[in-house]
């Protein structure tokens, strides 16, 4: 389980999630799964094209067959970096669609199409794309959905002119922050009496009155960045003090993208000294 959060805002978009990977056991007689270990040290934001405003993040599922989704990102990078590749990306003449497409192909078609065993049950990939196309001031985020074998077209998240907090993984803080109230409001609504066919139009009311305005179009890079961190924080300390395994925590990691700066990380764990490797000049 993750928590995986973006930032738009006029210079910028902000990426930032947490590090727990759960391992899942489904050894139960009846098939429950259960989590049979927490680690905190997975990797969910990426620097999908070196030197260009592209940024990725993910999460769901952490593997597809035996190889880790760390793994399969920077396999995607090398491709798109390799000049002689069909799927390079131009600098000087690139859409951030074109780079979501050729995800959506590597991941699906190329890798979970292509295993022998596929995953069994309820499981969700998520992996989503932000930044900027070529010569373009605003960027635009995107995500990428595998769900129980199927993968939907790409979902365009938020476009040139859209600005928002977007999040997914265990959104249950952050639901409460940002739209005023919980994830399970809308279950209990129905479970009282109400007309399925009335919830959406209830719950936009209720937002109207509820809703955090926590960001705004103008607010500078720095705040974004403070404000990705902050979600993520503190739905690491929700999950550490609810009930259960802490699904949720290690280091947060963060990156940002500009038009003019491209893709920088602000904070980002190492399985590494760096003192140790002075010739890594490159961490990325």
């Amino acid at each position: 389980m993750t928590v995986c959060v973006a930032v738009k805002v006029h210079d910028c978009i902000v990426f930032a999630a947490d590090s727990a990977s759960s391992l899942i056991d489904s050894s139960l007689e009846d098939g429950t799964p259960l989590i049979a270990n927490v680690y905190s040290h997975g990797n969910k934001v990426f620097n999908l094209r070196k030197g260009l405003p592209i940024a990725a993040m993910t999460c769901g599922m952490g593997n597809i067959g035996p190889v880790s989704i760390s793994t399969l990102a920077k396999d995607l990078r090398v491709r798109l970096t390799d000049i002689a590749d069909e799927w390079y990306v131009d600098p000087e003449d690139y859409t951030i669609e074109q780079v979501v497409d050729r995800a959506r192909e590597f991941f699906f078609d190329d890798h979970y199409q292509k295993l022998e065993n596929k995953p069994t049950g309820n499981h969700e990939f998520q992996f989503w794309i932000a930044g900027n196309c070529s010569k373009e001031m605003h960027g635009e985020i995107w995500r990428i959905r595998i769900v129980n074998g199927e993968c939907p077209e790409p979902e365009r998240l938020a476009g040139k002119d859209e600005f928002d907090v977007l999040y997914d993984g265990q959104p249950e803080a952050i639901n409460r922050i940002v739209n005023g109230y919980s994830q399970f409001l809308p279950r209990a609504l129905l479970e009282i009496g109400l007309p399925e066919e009335n919830l959406d139009s209830v719950l936009s009311h209720i937002e109207t009155h509820t809703r955090a305005r926590l960001i705004s179009p103008a607010m500078p890079v720095q705040d974004a960045i403070a404000l990705a961190d902050f979600l993520v924080e503190t739905t690491k300390a929700y999950v550490r003090f609810s009930p259960g395994a802490d699904t949720v925590g290690g280091d947060t990691d963060i990156c940002v993208v500009t038009k003019h700066e491209g893709f920088k990380w602000i904070r980002r764990k190492h399985h590494f000294d760096l003192r140790l490797n002075p010739v890594e000049a490159n961490h990325d």
